[in-house]
């Protein structure tokens, strides 16, 4: 598979503020748009809408949404943001107070009593309450291991079921880490350890790196797969090659639809009906690998790095399809693709949430880190020197 550099619709020149800002603004966009489609199939959202969805749309069942089933309470559409953007902003905020490199313990000490004991506006509930009563099971399993079982932290994924759930807030490890996709995947692996393990914590790992990746200069949709591909393991690093080299025939979402589910498939767990997960599904496994990462480096690769193709192919390929729009938006927004400022605005004002404000956080904190980080690399750098080892030059 091979892109064009050219090809890309992202800016080069971004700084650091502007790739911060269009991750997590863009990863909150995407989710909030495939949010009231999350669980359909493509067919059953052209149905539902008259077509394909090209932006932000109301709740599946209409007025109907506090009581429709399998979603009510929740009230998803109408530009409210989901879980995947509420815990990225958590993960930000666990930067704001750490002020360096996260690990597993940072989850336990920071993420879990935020979860635990802050109220925050919650969109898709319409009230103030603990985020702990919004996210699901495999999320509040953090609570579980973490403050009620006592587990090490590192270990606390282990029994959880396999999932996209530490992947889809993982943004922000790879932004505090941009342009070093290796430092992105192991931190962001100790991180998820918390939550997450097997191939659920390997996306997380691997997105993050995806997202360091679009942080570097001049970088593209293709650049960012092989630098994916450099680090992923077993099952997620096949699903990823299988996908993107399938997306690569694509130039529009439309005919990339059925063909990327198809590439996926034979390492997606979950099986044809979504909301009626096989036996085997989100089991450990080393062969496998959850659906959401590998179809969103796929729509980020038939996009050539577009923001709004990537997103819209993200939407409406159905299924997860909240959490697969976070993250090519993630993506796409790192590399300097510009969310739409109209898309960006609707959703801000519905979820009464300043999507801004994280960014202008975690950019802060990332210059904070980096300069740690080099006053680490000169300090190792000295005693390496006087060990009798080669002097720095610089």
């Amino acid at each position: 598979m091979t892109l064009k550099e050219e090809e890309s619709p992202g800016s080069p020149g971004a700084r650091l503020d502007e790739r911060i800002t269009g991750a997590l603004v863009g990863a909150a966009v995407g989710d909030a748009l495939g949010g009231p489609v999350e669980g359909y199939s493509p067919d059953q959202i052209t149905e539902r809408h008259g077509g394909r969805v090209h932006g932000v749309v109301g709740p599946w069942n209409g007025d109907a949404w506090r009581t429709a089933r399998p979603i009510a309470p929740y009230h998803k559409g109408d530009g409210h943001v989901t879980d995947d953007t509420l815990m990225t902003h958590a993960l930000v905020r666990v930067y704001a107070t750490v002020r360096d490199h996260l690990d597993a313990y940072a989850v336990a000490d920071h993420l879990v009593p935020d979860l635990m004991t802050t109220p925050r506006w919650i969109p898709e509930l319409e009230s103030e309450a603990l985020p702990l009563h919004r996210i699901f099971l495999a999320e509040k399993w953090l609570v579980t291991r973490v403050h009620y079982g006592h587990a090490d932290p590192r270990e606390a994924g282990v029994g959880n079921i396999v999932n996209c759930g530490a992947a889809m807030y993982m943004a922000p490890v790879g932004l505090v880490n941009a342009a070093d996709p290796p430092a992105a995947y192991a931190e962001a692996l100790d991180v998820a350890g918390a939550h997450q393990s097997s191939y659920g914590r390997e996306a997380a790992g691997v997105l993050a790196a995806a997202v360091a990746a679009a942080c570097a200069p001049g970088a593209s949709a293709d650049s960012v797969v092989s630098a994916c591909l450099s680090l992923a393991k077993d099952g997620t690093r096949a699903a990823i090659e299988r996908v993107c080299q399938e997306a690569s025939r694509h130039t529009d979402f439309e005919s990339a639809l059925r063909p990327l589910r198809e590439a996926v498939a034979p390492y997606d767990t979950v099986g044809p009906d979504y909301r009626s997960p096989s036996l085997g599904a989100r089991r450990p496994s080393r062969l496998h690998a959850v659906e959401e990462l590998p179809v969103a480096l796929g729509m980020l690769v038939v996009a050539r790095g577009d923001y709004r193709h990537a997103v819209l192919g993200a939407v409406n390929y159905g299924r997860d399809c909240d959490s697969i729009a976070t993250m090519a938006g993630a993506m796409a927004g790192a590399l300097g693709s510009p969310v739409p400022k109209d898309w960006a605005e609707t959703v801000a004002e519905a979820s009464r949430l300043d999507l801004w404000e994280p960014a202008r956080t975690l950019t802060e904190v990332t210059r904070e880190v980096f300069a740690r980080d080099v006053a680490r690399r000169r300090a190792h750098e000295r005693a390496f020197a006087l060990l009798g080892g080669p002097a720095c030059s610089g």
